[in-house]
């Protein structure tokens, strides 16, 4: 029996998009599967290290370890009029050199952020210490990512979208790409394509399943939301456009890689396309 680390972010999309195949809902003859949960930017970190066989990533982090990993074509989150939030606190005015609080380097939000407000003072940590910092003025502002964007405290307010952000920078009519998995290149293709199959079944099963299987992630305590915010959310981040990447998907991310590589955050412009698995393989090798 082989052993396959999932590693993913402790937010609920990822949980949900992951538990059906920790639940055993969805299986592999021969190997068995386990998970790991870490924030984002450590994942992120992680990665350029090419710690896990398949880990959950930033889209923003792509270009940097596209040699050694494949991106897949599942579990993917984007926004679609929403996303991460530049909050700070309701009396507190932003100047043009403000301290701000984002989750990590390689995130897309803290891309996008530093393309939109290059005079800003900027403090790296764990998504989940941001609110607070903005709370007791540790910093002037934070941007707020996961579940903590529809649950923050009252005293804080939205500053700016992320969303207008990334309309401004991208033009209007793309969503915005947040983050998704990618598995390393050194995997025998023909695995590879398996893997990304069962993850691509997984989720769809998870969503076939949401209401059995959010009551499962909340009784379990799995998750750090309510049944209302948990269904919202979900809503989000871990809906049908989650199961499969389309067209208009991969061209939200290619236009992401553009402006990463016009603002000198990449060497290279790249396109998607090129470094998805190629699970047309699987299929002519069968016929």
């Amino acid at each position: 029996m082989k052993n396959m680390l999932i590693a993913h972010s402790p937010d609920a999309d990822d949980i949900f998009m992951y538990y059906a195949i920790k639940f055993g809902w969805i299986t592999m003859q021969g190997v068995r599967f386990d998970n790991c949960a870490l924030d984002i930017e450590t994942l992120n970190v992680e990665a350029l290290k090419g710690t896990y066989d398949i880990t959950a990533i930033s889209f923003a982090l792509y270009p940097h370890i596209k040699d050694e990993y494949a991106l897949l074509k599942t579990a993917v989150s984007f926004g679609e009029g929403y996303g991460p939030k530049l909050i700070k606190r309701k009396d507190v005015k932003l100047k043009r050199n403000f301290t701000v609080a984002l989750s990590g380097k390689y995130t897309t939000n803290a891309m996008l952020f530093r393309i939109a407000y290059p005079q800003a003072r900027i403090t790296y940590m764990n998504f989940l210490e941001i609110e607070v910092a903005v709370e007791t003025g540790r910093v002037d502002a934070g941007v707020l990512i996961h579940e903590s964007i529809l649950t923050f405290h009252d005293s804080l307010e939205v500053a700016r979208e992320m969303w207008d952000v990334w309309q401004e920078l991208a033009g209007s009519g793309l969503p915005l790409p947040l983050g998704g998995m990618a598995l390393r290149r050194s995997l025998p293709l023909s695995k590879a394509i398996a893997y990304e199959q069962l993850l691509i079944d997984a989720v769809s099963i998870a969503r076939t399943h949401k209401e059995r299987l959010s009551s499962m992630l909340i009784e379990r305590d799995l998750v750090r939301i309510d049944a209302a915010t948990l269904e919202r959310y979900l809503e989000l981040y871990a809906n049908d456009d989650s199961i499969a990447l389309n067209d208009i998907q991969l061209r939200a991310i290619n236009r992401l890689f553009e402006l990463g590589y016009e603002h000198g955050f990449y060497e290279e412009n790249i396109d998607v396309r090129d470094y998805l698995i190629p699970s047309e393989y699987g299929v002519l090798r069968r016929g």
